[in-house]
Parts: C-alpha cells; sequence; structure tokens
C-alpha cells in the first residue's frame, strides 16, 4: 500500500537519526539498538557519561527497536488476534523516554534532556503507528462494530500525539532581523513546517478525525475515561480522557495542509484531492 511506504520514507528523510532506514533492511535497526544498548550498559558501568547522553542513547535504541517491531506488524497487515495489544505495548516503551526523564528528578523538561528532534520523532512514531493501525482496522467491520470505543481512543490518542508533535518548535518569526531570501521557504518555518514529517502529520491527523467523524459521530468533549483501561494507561497517552472534537480538529489541520500544498510548496508533488475531499464531507455533515 502506498501510504505504508511514504511513512517509512518521511520518517528517514526528516530525522537524520533514521535516514539510512531508506536503504537498510527493518532487522538492521534491531541489530543497531541492540548495540546501542550495549554501549548504553557500558558507559552506566563507567559512571562518567551526563546523564542527558545516556538517555539521548536510550531513545535512539528505543526507536531503533520498535522500528523493527513496527515494520513487522505492518508487513503483517497488523492481525487481528494480536496486534492491538502490539500495539499498546510499542506506544508505551516510545513513551519511556520521556517518563525516565521525569523519573530522574533532572530539573529540566524532557526537551530540554532529549532535544526536540527526538522529542518529534517518538511523538511521530506513536502518531503514525496509531495512524496505520486504524487505517487497517477501519476495513474490518465486524471487528469495527464490536471495537468502536477501542477505535475511537486510538484516533483520539493518534491525533493528539501528531498536534503534540508538531508543537515541539516554535514558528519561526520573521522580522527585519530574518532575511530568508526564498520567500516559500520562510513561510514554510513561519507555519512551523520544518519537514515532510511535520506536513505528512497535519494529513494524518485530519485523516483520522475523518474517519472518527464518519465510523464514530459527533462525541464532542464526551468522557473516553470507561475505556482507559483498554487503552489510556497502556498506551502512555497523557490527556485527560475527554475526545477530540473531530471536526474542528480536522478542518484546522487540513485547511493548513492545503493552503501551504497550494502556496509554498505547489509543483512539488503533494496532492490535495483527498485533503479537499474530506473538508467537503466536514461541511456536509456539519450541514
Amino acid at each position: 500500500m502506498k501510504w505504508k511506504g511514504r511513512a517509512r520514507r518521511a520518517v528517514a528523510e526528516s530525522f537524520p537519526a533514521l535516514r539510512l532506514c531508506c536503504i537498510l533492511p527493518a532487522d538492521t535497526f534491531l541489530a543497531k539498538g541492540s548495540a546501542t544498548l550495549d554501549k548504553l550498559k557500558d558507559l552506566c558501568n563507567e559512571g562518567k557519561e551526563h546523564p542527558s547522553a545516556l538517555l539521548q542513547l536510550y531513545t535512539q535504541a528505543v526507536l531503533d527497536i520498535t522500528y523493527f517491531e513496527e515494520n513487522q506488524l505492518v508487513d503483517e497487515d497488523f492481525p487481528e488476534e494480536s496486534s492491538l495489544q502490539k500495539v499498546k505495548e510499542l506506544t508505551s516503551v516510545l513513551s519511556e523516554p520521556e517518563d525516565l526523564v521525569r523519573e530522574c528528578n533532572i530539573n529540566e523538561e524532557p526537551i530540554d534532556i532529549l532535544g526536540a528532534e527526538l522529542l518529534e520523532c517518538l511523538y511521530w512514531r506513536k502518531g503514525a503507528l496509531l495512524y496505520m493501525y486504524c487505517h487497517t482496522v477501519k476495513e474490518r467491520s465486524e471487528w469495527l462494530q464490536e471495537n468502536i470505543a477501542v477505535f475511537k481512543k486510538c484516533l483520539n490518542d493518534g491525533v493528539e500525539y501528531l498536534i503534540k508533535m508538531l508543537s515541539f518548535r516554535c514558528p519561526l518569526q520573521l522580522n527585519e532581523d530574518v532575511s530568508l531570501q526564498d520567500k516559500d521557504t520562510a513561510r514554510l518555518l513561519s507555519e512551523g513546517i520544518f519537514s515532510d514529517t511535520h506536513f505528512l502529520a497535519m494529513m494524518y491527523s485530519g485523516e483520522m478525525c475523518y474517519w472518527g467523524l464518519r465510523h464514530c459521530g459527533e462525541g464532542k468533549q464526551e468522557s473516553l475515561e470507561g475505556i482507559d483501561s483498554l487503552c489510556n494507561a497502556d498506551m502512555g497517552c497523557r490527556s485527560e480522557g475527554v475526545s477530540l472534537d473531530f471536526r474542528e480538529t480536522g478542518k484546522n489541520m487540513l485547511t493548513k495542509y492545503v493552503a501551504v500544498c497550494e502556496g509554498p510548496l505547489k509543483g512539488q508533488g503533494w496532492n490535495t484531492a483527498t485533503a479537499k475531499q474530506i473538508l467537503g464531507y466536514f461541511v456536509k455533515s456539519c450541514n
């Protein structure tokens, strides 16, 4: 499926730490992650490295190892009997670096310890994993009918992860002190779009909001606390158990996506047909 390759390429091209995944097989990342953990163990025993360096190294190991496991799930087309639990486990593991920073009682925020790039990658991977999972299971009508609350929670969490991913770097404030000859690049940076993955996150968020509105209904601000035991705690989601407004969130994301596609990225191969169809659905369903 095209979206699988597109997601993998976006990860690789946007984050230097994972750039090789375009050319290396997934099991190479498992070996790479294992080697990183061995190195981390040696450094911990030596006791010379600053905690931030150790936490960054651990985060890279987590990203490499979970990348291998995610590829297995995608290649197996998310087996119905086991994939939900595996998605929960992977999302929980991807939340561990940030949790460790807090547990270490370091008087700094996770972004100060791990850096914006690693945090973006962690949240992108959680959001994209839930996107891929929901993209697959929404076609399983019987499963969807029996697990609509779980499906909605996965969508809700996935969109929140992607929105969080887009928030780590502030948009560039253009003024007389900032001079960029490329006006299109300047506009992208002023919109807070620093890579293709940021752009793709907006499209993914919009699609997931569309699936939520289409399959789960309006559900504005309704509580999701009743299914915390299934998803919320295990997935490491830090929301307050309140459902997103799928229509407004999706409309905002896709409106920006289309504006950028037809503005600074015009002619760069980004397609707006699906985004415009979804925006039309949001308007029609509202009326």
